[in-house]
């Protein structure tokens, strides 16, 4: 018996020792994440599940970690999982345990953004649109029937998660976990109702119980049972509103996202790595890179209205998974420095000295070992810091790291990474696009146009949110009777719609009026064009499409969408004005196009006598298009050039590419000047693309095709030539190697061979790569002739930067020497 209450006591004791590890697994305090008892710095990339193929998770995530990320972040996308209520899905890359556990596979730590509010430039932000249509429904506020529902689809992912065993504190990889998103920048829109509704947000997450820590990003007041953190360019000056919380930047923008009719943005790894390293040097303790991957907006899931099917975002890895270099590379040294550096910055003692003029010098201590920050933050001048008798050369707009506080390992402005020019190469499978014949079919419009037929009626003009966004496309139709007497007759007379942003297609008596739509970040526009009616009855049908819901503002759920109206014929006679508002008539409404119920961009060979072959249009409205193709050869990303259509819809074997709008051409305001790194990032410096089609080529994943014949199909909403539409593939093209003294000028042409140097110097060297030029001094030896021995025939080479190497160059002692080389790949 006593011998029972002995091992029954060594039990007790034994799981209190459980549940106290099990409870510091991941913990926290003013200086850094505690996982498994230690203290982290934690680089972290966002990559969004749906915004690439299953298929490519394993890949996305292995060049993630070997770029030196410790995490994956992730937005979970509440539309995406639950489409209509209580129906939900997880299936092909919406398997959200499925990417976990790649993440987990890979030995990397996840973090779970729910939101389920998550912006994103995403439809509708990540709401189901079925939410908004909830009798007595508010969404983002204090509101019982949202809550309810956003209570719902938060356990059900917890719970989903858990079954699995996958947060920290069950031994999986999830060790933080967000509620809300950016509350802070919109709270001032919901009064009282909006504080109160956050509390009860970090209350709700809290009771889930999940073991590891609750975030929420942009929310100064968040309680401080959940940890606020930091999102934009620069978070080195946030500081967390609980002294007990570390400081975390949850998104550090490496670029910006593309709108219909936008430039393409461009933000240099210079910048980016400044800001990685202002932050760390200000106690920093987790970085996350939104995006590190950006991928994809297939089907319809873009948001804004008007973002781009492209979600590249400049990112580290390229919208098609391939290595975007400079970042990629620089970033990956950066993030080597700082872990080796990862006990001082989180255990040491902090000591910063402003030395004017935006130069800094930041020590951290901690058992007799020290690491320093000297930092430069002016935008145009270069510094000298002197430090214990040393003088060190820092360049404007960057940051030195010595992990020794005697050797600088690292500059954020010195680039020894190689820049990687992507080219697009041909299908070399088959001709294009002679090889591609076409089929055609045209958009049966007969009932909406000439009949006026469709699925609802109402008295009134409603908000195209009502159907629940099954479809970008509502028809809007009415009849209006004249008489020969009526006042509007005898005049010119015009059809007047307001519309809120995004296109309308107008048709009176069976005949194409018009069409008109706004441009990005315009909601509401007027359509007026001369219309000419008949005594009797007058059928008006107008298709209103959608390009993505608005995703982000205060109560934006309430902004109208579609043709809120009013919706006049205005008659003029001389100089009296008739106004008849049809706003209250009977409208009928049909959801949707005919095609896209029938489904005809999936191959069914019993409606193949409905395509026809011969005559094939161009510049015709609602058609649809449909080719087959050979995959191209070799493992490539492949995208398809969409050049010459002009808006619509594309799939390949059925999956949806997502939405096309070649026509949409960029503002042709672009700069003249050499892109700077140095002075704040804006969205539109450095921004490229001008007087170019916004987006002209689409991703097509290899998982997409078969390895026989395929199938293309495009819905053409404007109007366009198909027979401009071919496949290429995606390769490295030109590789430009940069090393500055000392260190080793690295190439690699990823699979190929280097098969040419086409430029190669040691010592000053103006331009940028594609247009190199030797500066005022250089070295003795011929460095062309050593790189091409080196290098030519090789897929990788290396080629130190020193004079033992490559021969003495007698620069002025203010030039910073450099091995500079431009090869092509084979």
């Amino acid at each position: 018996m006593i011998a029972s209450k002995t091992y029954f006591l060594l039990l007790i004791l034994a799981l209190l020792c459980f549940i106290s590890s099990y409870a510091d697994i991941v913990s926290h305090d003013s200086r850094a994440l505690t996982i498994n008892g230690k203290r982290r710095i934690i680089l972290s990339g966002s990559i969004h599940y749906p915004r690439s193929t299953a298929e490519m998770w394993p890949d996305l995530i292995k060049k993630s970690k070997e770029g030196g990320l410790d995490a994956i972040e992730t937005y979970v996308f509440w539309n995406a999982h639950e489409p209509l209520r209580r129906q939900y899905d997880f299936s092909g890359n919406l398997d959200l345990v499925r990417f976990i556990k790649t993440v987990q596979n890979e030995g990397l730590y996840a973090v779970l953004r729910i939101g389920p509010y998550v912006c994103a430039e995403w439809n509708y932000g990540g709401f189901p649109v079925w939410l908004h249509n909830l009798p007595g429904v508010e969404l983002r506020t204090s509101n019982t029937v949202y809550m309810n529902e956003m209570q719902n689809f938060t356990t059900l992912i917890v719970d989903m998660l858990k079954k699995e065993n996958l947060f920290a504190s069950q031994g999986g990889p999830i060790i933080l976990a967000q509620i809300e998103n950016e509350y802070g920048n919109v709270i001032s829109s919901y009064g009282d109702a909006g504080k109160a509704y956050v509390n009860w947000c970090a209350s709700m997450a809290n009771s889930l119980d999940i073991g590891v820590p609750w975030i929420m990003c942009q929310e100064d007041d968040a309680p401080s049972s959940v940890i606020n953190t930091c999102n934009g360019f620069y978070c080195d000056q946030f500081t967390p509103n609980n002294p007990n919380s570390p400081k975390m930047w949850t998104e550090n923008w490496t670029g910006w996202f593309k709108n219909w009719g936008s430039k393409h943005p461009y933000r240099t790894a210079e910048d980016l790595a400044f800001s990685v390293a202002r932050f760390f040097q200000n106690m920093g303790t987790f970085q996350n890179y939104y995006m590190y991957h950006g991928g994809t907006n297939f089907g319809r899931t873009a948001g804004g209205p008007y973002i781009t099917t492209s979600y590249d975002y400049n990112a580290p890895l390229n919208e098609y998974g391939d290595l975007n270099q400079p970042k990629y590379g620089h970033l990956k040294k950066l993030h080597d420095v700082l872990h080796s550096m990862e006990k001082v910055l989180t255990y040491g003692d902090y000591n910063n000295t402003d030395l004017g003029s935006y130069n800094y010098i930041t020590e951290f201590k901690y058992n007799g070992v020290s690491s320093c920050f000297l930092g430069n933050a002016n935008s145009s001048s270069d510094a000298t810091i002197n430090y214990n008798g040393v003088d060190y050369n820092v360049p404007a707009w960057s940051v030195s790291i010595l992990p020794d506080c005697k050797t600088e390992a690292y500059n954020t402005a010195k680039v020894n990474t190689q820049t990687s020019v992507m080219v697009k190469k041909p299908n070399e499978a088959e001709d294009e696009p002679t090889g591609l014949n076409w089929k055609w079919r045209p958009e049966i419009i007969d009932e909406p146009v000439i009949l006026g037929k469709g699925q609802l009626s109402s008295g009134q003009l409603v908000d195209q949110k009502a159907i629940n966004d099954v479809s970008d496309y509502l028809w809007y139709m009415t009849s209006v009777n004249l008489d020969k007497n009526d006042p509007i007759f005898g005049g010119s007379m015009t059809l007047r719609v307001n519309g809120t942003g995004h296109i309308m297609h107008t048709y009176v008596n069976g005949e194409y009026l018009a069409s008109q739509w706004a441009t990005y970040g315009v909601f509401h526009y007027v359509f007026e064009k001369d219309v000419k009616l008949k005594p009797g009855k007058n059928q008006i049908s107008i298709l209103s499409a959608t390009v993505g819901l608005i995703n982000y503002g205060g109560e934006f759920d309430s902004v109208r969408t579609g043709l809120p109206g009013p919706i006049e014929i205005i008659g003029k006679k001389g100089d009296e004005t008739i106004i008849k508002d049809l706003s209250s008539h009977r409208w009928s409404y049909k959801i949707g196009l005919k095609g896209l119920d029938e489904k005809v961009f999936i191959s069914d060979p019993k409606s193949d006598s409905q395509w026809q072959s011969t005559d094939l249009p161009t510049n015709r409205m609602l058609t649809w298009y449909k080719t087959t193709f050979k995959p191209p050869i070799g493992d490539d990303s492949v995208v398809v050039d969409l050049r010459g259509l002009g808006k619509g819809l594309a799939w390949v074997n059925g999956n949806s590419l997502g939405r096309y709008w070649p026509s949409y051409m960029t503002e042709d305001t672009c700069s003249n000047d050499p892109c700077d790194y140095r002075g704040g990032y804006w969205s539109w410096k450095c921004a490229t693309n001008c007087g170019e089609p916004s987006q002209r080529w689409y991703h097509v994943p290899r998982s997409f095709m078969n390895e026989g014949d395929n199938e293309l199909v495009l819905f053409e909403e404007f109007g366009g030539d198909p027979s401009l539409v071919n496949f290429q593939t995606v390769r490295v093209g030109t590789i430009c190697g940069n090393a500055y003294e000392g260190n080793e000028m690295e190439l690699t042409c990823q699979g190929r061979e280097i098969s040419e140097i086409k430029f190669a110097s040691f010592g000053e060297v103006g331009g940028v790569c594609g247009s190199f030029e030797k500066g005022s001094c250089e070295a003795s030896n011929d460095v062309l002739s050593i790189v091409q021995k080196e290098c030519v025939g090789k897929e990788s080479c290396s080629v130190p930067a020193t004079e033992d190497t490559l021969g003495s160059a007698s620069c002025d002692a203010g030039v910073s020497k450099r091995l500079v080389v431009e090869a092509v790949c084979n």
